[in-house]
């Protein structure tokens, strides 16, 4: 089965306009399409179909009754469940998942929860106490590619983060803490605390922006009888995609944007290769990929696509719709956890059949040695001599004592029942003279402790007898600072202290996104910040002298632009005016056609015709269209219309002088 791709397109909010509104959704049930126009040529609209689609009306109990209240039931059912939100930065992702505090705006994680602990009380119920349901939590950030716990404070943790280790397949944090949690009240709690310690920042686009990636680990245990089933819910709460433009970072917020880009393009290449089919997944590029294992995770998966309606979003969405088309081609396979039994007694080895099994030796009893032999008449021992319980034979013949020979009586030896019984009617002088043994002595058993003793001083021996005999080593010759640097960088990437030149490596790689797209100062400023972590690279430097050629360039044919438009505006002051030349002090009363047309332009608060107007750029347009739409005093809307050109020059950014430049641009 592929991976279940769900869009969401957010609500407008109070600042963006219904015209700028670009985003279209069409549900039935046959397909659930969006569709947005090409960016290039808006005539031709572009169209995506997933598995369904909720517009800016879908309320949060709708979207999570119809797309996420299933996956409870196969989560009792023994399959792994993860559920991701992807999206740009502004998008409602975190309000998805996580949600507000009212209960109508709770996300899909608290719903998610109720639902749990809501069937968990079911089940134990109709069983009568058979079944008993046990539910943990964890719950960490990857936040600079370093995974941070949640339940620990931020001043406890390790600046390395935990470690990742590769169990039977699956991914695991090393070190992390796993919370029994027995009800919902106990859950938020829990949830709200954890929240307080993830990594969260203000941008111009997002006032509580989430600057690193959260992962929710719910680890369900279902125990009937001796068995034990295991299965889990990942619920992720991804950071969104950044252009440093537009979110106009710091310096320590660019770090955290490069960081989460690198993260999210590793992701991009991670579906591009499982697309291609390729042998290598770039999976261990990045840990957040390593966790999520798009493709290699054996349960249902379910993503949820974010998306904001209006035009300034317009590439950020249509990149996000790309990526959700090749997402939902992965297929991934649903695979039910086996039960666990407890450990049982094991039954008791049978005697009998094919398969029985040998038993220990005992000890012979007493008894068998004072038996008769072959009808040959014994001769009661002494009774305070012990029997024993094997014959011994001395290494040199018995000498018979003739003088005792008649004191004392005959005494036959005793023959052990294991051995080959001897002929009875042979003589008992005519015997072979038999093999010579050792006489065995039971020495007393040592204990374990005096066995190591022993062997600890034969070992401190030996070692001491080998460094006598070794030679004096010779002292060694001093490093030189060649060497002596290599190991120094080798320390640093074992110990994994080489941050910096992961954060240049950033750097580099937002600056030619820049110079790619024609951005020079941009890029630039990538390349200076980089510098600091390079700073013996000639090729960077190369790089900056052309930057910095290239803009001076620019910025001297710009100033003689503006010389000739001078020389050529002293030229016209010679010339008659005409009518519509009228200066703008004496355009209050009146105006003329081409002031007419300026305020017109103006007043329709439309950027793309105001960055048209002379003197006027991108960032002007969008300062005049925001002072434009700020409401009158008892309005309720933006119903501000400029009425003269003495109005239009006192808005934020415009002087006089843009505004006769503005109304020189009409001919």
């Amino acid at each position: 089965m592929c991976i279940r791709v769900v869009a969401r397109v957010r609500p407008q909010q109070k600042s963006e306009l219904n015209k700028d509104v670009i985003v279209a959704t069409a549900s039935s049930e046959e397909a659930a399409v969006v569709k947005i126009p090409n960016p290039k040529n808006e005539s031709e609209m572009f169209s995506f179909q997933f598995s369904g689609v909720y517009d800016q009306t879908a309320t949060q109990q709708v979207f999570f009754d119809q797309e996420i209240s299933p996956s409870v039931k196969h989560l009792f059912q023994g399959f792994d469940v993860t559920i991701f939100a992807y999206g740009s930065t502004g998008t409602g992702k975190t309000h998805t998942m996580r949600g507000g505090k009212a209960l109508a705006d709770r996300g899909v994680i608290p719903r998610l929860l109720s639902g749990v602990y809501r069937r968990a009380r079911k089940m134990m119920k109709d069983s009568e106490g058979a079944t008993n349901v046990g539910i943990s939590l964890s719950y960490y950030e990857i936040y600079n590619d370093k995974v941070f716990d949640l339940f620990e404070a931020p001043e406890r943790r390790s600046p390395a983060g935990l470690p990742l280790r590769d169990n039977g397949g699956k991914t695991v944090v090393v070190g992390l803490t796993e919370r029994p949690c027995e009800s919902l009240k106990e859950f938020e709690r829990l949830y709200d605390e954890a929240n307080i310690n993830r990594s969260t920042s203000a941008t111009k686009l997002n006032a509580a922006s989430s600057r690193s990636h959260a992962i929710l680990r719910l680890k369900l245990s279902v125990t009937t009888g001796d068995q034990v089933r295991t299965s889990t819910a990942s619920a992720i709460d991804l950071a969104g995609s950044e252009d440093n433009r537009r979110t106009e970072n710091g310096k320590e917020r660019m770090v955290e944007s490069a960081s989460i880009n690198k993260s999210l393009f590793t992701l991009a290449k991670c579906v591009e290769a499982i697309a291609r089919g390729d042998e290598r997944i770039p999976y261990r590029e990045s840990k957040m990929t390593r966790i999520l294992s798009l493709g290699q995770n054996s349960g249902f998966t379910i993503m949820i696509l974010n998306l904001a309606p209006i035009r300034s979003y317009h590439l950020d969405t249509l990149s996000s719709l790309n990526f959700a088309n090749r997402t939902k081609k992965i297929e991934v396979r649903e695979v039910e956890n086996e039960p666990v039994f407890k450990g049982c007694t094991r039954a008791a080895p049978s005697l009998t059949g094919s398969r029985a099994q040998r038993q220990p030796l005992r000890p012979l009893a007493g008894t068998v040695h004072n038996a008769s032999v072959h009808g040959v008449n014994t001769v009661a021992k002494k009774a305070d001599k012990q029997s024993k319980a094997f014959s011994v034979y001395p290494d040199k013949a018995r000498v018979s004592n003739a003088a005792g020979s008649t004191s004392q009586p005959t005494v036959t030896r005793k023959s052990s029942p294991l051995k080959r019984r001897s002929d009875p009617f042979a003589s008992s002088a005519s015997r072979p003279a038999k093999r010579p043994t050792l006489i065995s002595t039971r020495q007393p058993a040592m204990s374990k402790q005096a066995i190591e003793d022993i062997i600890e001083r034969k070992v401190t021996d030996i070692l001491a007898g080998r460094a006598l005999d070794q030679p004096s080593i010779a002292p060694q010759a001093e490093i030189s600072e060649e060497v002596q640097r290599r190991l120094d960088m080798l320390e640093k990437k074992i110990e994994g202290k080489d941050d910096g030149r992961e954060q240049g490596l950033a750097f580099l790689f937002m600056a030619k996104q820049h110079a790619v797209r024609g951005e020079d100062a941009s890029a630039l400023h990538m390349y200076t910040l980089a510098k600091d972590f390079f700073p013996s690279n000639k090729k960077l430097d190369a790089k900056i002298r052309k930057l910095q050629e290239k803009m001076e360039q620019r910025r001297l044919e710009s100033e003689g632009r503006k010389e000739g438009e001078t020389t050529i505006s002293a030229s016209k002051a010679h010339l008659p005016r005409h009518d519509d030349d009228v200066p703008m002090k004496a355009d209050i009363g009146k105006l003329t056609p081409r002031s007419r047309r300026l305020l017109d332009t103006v007043n329709t608060r439309d950027v793309a015709q105001i960055r048209m107007l002379k003197g006027v750029g991108a960032k002007k347009a969008e300062a005049i269209v925001e002072a434009l739409t700020v409401p009158e005093p008892g309005g309720e809307g933006p119903t501000r219309k400029l009425a003269s050109l003495v109005e239009l020059s006192t808005l934020r950014g415009v002087g006089n002088k843009t505004v006769e430049s503005m109304r020189a641009g009409f001919s």
